[in-house]
């Protein structure tokens, strides 16, 4: 199968709010990314948080399988740190295959919710 995707990727735009209208699992506020793997190798990737007033955080590290996708969310990474909330953070993920990145917000502080769904920014082959 041909590998589609780049192996560096950057979403500017990171936030998790502290507040949800609900603690149950699909209500939860959060930061997700949805990895796309359709290559015929294992992807392992590294995510970096870049943050306004401090040092950065990571690696992180997950496996996203070959011909396999994985939906990550942010709030659950641990390794180094938890994520911080109400933080605003921008994020570099490396991985070390071509995989395809999507970048999701669920804000659920009110009961009329907010879904914002984009894809990551590739950085170009050279």
């Amino acid at each position: 199968m041909e590998a589609v995707g780049c192996t560096v990727w950057a979403i500017p735009e990171g936030y998790i709010p502290s507040g949800s209208v609900s603690q149950a699992h699909d209500l939860v506020s959060h930061e997700a990314a949805c990895f796309l793997n359709a290559s015929d190798r294992d992807a392992e990737i590294k995510i970096t948080l870049f943050f306004r007033d401090r040092e950065p955080i990571g690696p992180y590290r997950l496996t996203v399988p070959s011909r396999r996708t994985v939906h990550m969310r942010f709030n659950d990474l641990t390794d180094p740190a938890p994520v911080p909330r109400d933080t605003s953070y921008a994020s570099l993920i490396e991985a070390s295959a071509p995989v395809v990145v999507q970048h999701t917000r669920l804000d659920s502080r009110q009961p009329a919710m907010a879904l914002l769904s984009t894809v990551a920014y590739p950085v170009a082959a050279s």
